[in-house]
């Protein structure tokens, strides 16, 4: 009986961890965002108690931290295992018309991605009169580092968070790719001066792309608008005229999500 107990007892508590897991998801979902403090006022428990929780959500996606220490907000592993949450349907339905716009106008490929870990989700893709549709990357994954919208989330980390994210050695994926962290680090400083990222063909040999931050209206980067090409048609002197048309098109998705800047 007694070993009885100590098992009931066990799973009582396992449950009371998991239901106090969700009250966070539900208590940051309702808030926007919010730092330990207030969700241990708003569930009744220590702060310690909610630490803990934390640390398992974001270590598994569920949740993330904000460039403002100590806040929180939702993580995309929602999208993963929902397939939708609020801010991606959000960010979809106010972007699917600049994302259409600007392929016309720039006549190639446009995605719009989101930061997950280390990689990137392309959530939303239009195509342009010129690019030929031979797949779509809506849904993947791509890693960061050799991505142009990769690279312009990037930048918005703080530089430890962004070591963390990517880690020590970076993978490489054509001999353009960028290995080392810290010609990563320093290539990030120019897309923060800049307000615009490329990509080489440091994802796959023929394909270039540039990108440009989305803000939501907190003034945080919750996305990248991209356009990319193949390198023959969409070649590095095109660069600087086609970033500028997808700067504009991601301010304008930044407007309709309500960031005032």
């Amino acid at each position: 009986m007694a070993k009885q107990g100590v098992e009931d007892n066990g799973r009582t508590a396992a449950v009371q961890s998991v239901d106090r897991a969700l009250l966070v998801m539900e208590i940051i979902a309702k808030l926007g965002q919010a730092g330990v403090t207030e969700i241990a006022g708003e569930l009744g428990v220590h702060k310690s108690t909610v630490s803990r929780l934390i640390a398992v959500l974001e270590s598994r996606g569920y949740v993330e931290q904000l460039s403002e220490r100590g806040k929180y907000r939702l993580g995309f592993s929602i999208v993963r295992l929902a397939g939708s949450t609020s801010a991606q349907v959000d960010l979809v339905g106010q972007s699917q018309s600049a994302c259409n716009a600007l392929a016309i106008e720039a006549g190639e490929t446009t995605n719009l991605a989101v930061l997950d870990g280390s990689r990137i989700i392309n959530i939303a893709e239009a195509h342009g009169p010129g690019s030929i549709a031979l797949r779509s990357w809506v849904g993947q994954s791509c890693p960061a580092h050799a991505t142009s919208s990769g690279k312009v989330l990037l930048a918005d980390l703080e530089p430890g968070e962004m070591r963390k994210r990517v880690g020590a050695k970076l993978e490489a994926f054509t001999t353009n790719t960028l290995t080392r962290v810290a010609d990563l680090a320093a290539q990030l400083v120019a897309v923060r001066e800049n307000g615009w990222a490329d990509v080489r063909e440091e994802l796959e040999i023929g394909l270039n792309a540039v990108a440009a931050p989305v803000y939501d209206s907190t003034g945080a980067v919750v996305a990248a608008l991209s356009v990319s090409g193949p390198a023959y048609r969409l070649s590095p002197d095109r660069f600087a005229d086609v970033a500028q048309l997808t700067i504009a098109s991601a301010a304008d998705i930044s407007r309709r999500l309500g960031y005032l800047g």
